[in-house]
């Protein structure tokens, strides 16, 4: 007898945001985690066309964008994945069309992944006051001047978000961010 895979987060859809200098394992690997779950991912930028992605500080692939963030509506996704990278969040952290888009899935209790760089958007979003997070240790001093209680863990899930360090915290991150999707909206997820 055949066994039945089980796709545990079938029907749903997660929005990727993203600009030009990803770390292309940040955004590679959770999405193939997502999608072998069952999840559909959609990768949204202020930036048409395609975006660069980059390992360490080398140029990597291209990536289609399949969404505007102007376009954008948190209602049409489940989830939020926010990959990191130096340059990504900091362009991502000025653009109001990203800041208010990321503001909604806290708003609906919908849960929210970043890793490394990352949290840089969630601080210029106003949404890590009061939050156990982790990221790149670089982050640990703008993190905790924000709000946010920084602790230097793998994986560090608070009501629904999400956040890891590094490529290195990558298979905790993926088991977290698909658990976390499942259980759907979380109350506590609140900007």
């Amino acid at each position: 007898m055949a066994q039945i895979e089980v796709k545990p987060l079938a029907g749903k859809t997660i929005a990727i945001v993203a600009t030009d200098g990803f770390e292309q394992i940040e955004l590679t690997s959770p999405k193939e985690a997502l999608e072998r779950a069952g999840a559909s991912t959609k990768i949204i930028s202020p930036k048409k066309g395609s975006i660069q992605g980059w390992k360490h500080h080398d140029k990597a692939d291209m990536f289609k964008v399949d969404l505007d963030v102007a376009s954008a509506r948190a209602d049409d996704f489940d989830a939020l994945l926010l990959p990191g990278g130096v340059a990504n969040p900091d362009a991502l952290r000025t653009d109001q069309d990203v800041l208010k888009f990321v503001r909604a899935f806290f708003e609906a209790g919908k849960p929210v992944a970043a890793i490394c760089h990352a949290p840089w958007t969630l601080i210029d979003a106003e949404v890590v006051d009061g939050r156990r997070m982790t990221s790149y240790k670089s982050l640990r001093t703008d993190l905790l001047n924000a709000g946010a209680q920084w602790v230097d863990e793998a994986c560090v899930v608070d009501n629904g978000l999400v956040t890891s360090r590094d490529p290195n915290d990558l298979p905790a991150f993926n088991r977290k961010v698909v658990e976390e999707v499942g259980e759907g909206v979380h109350t506590g997820q609140t900007t």
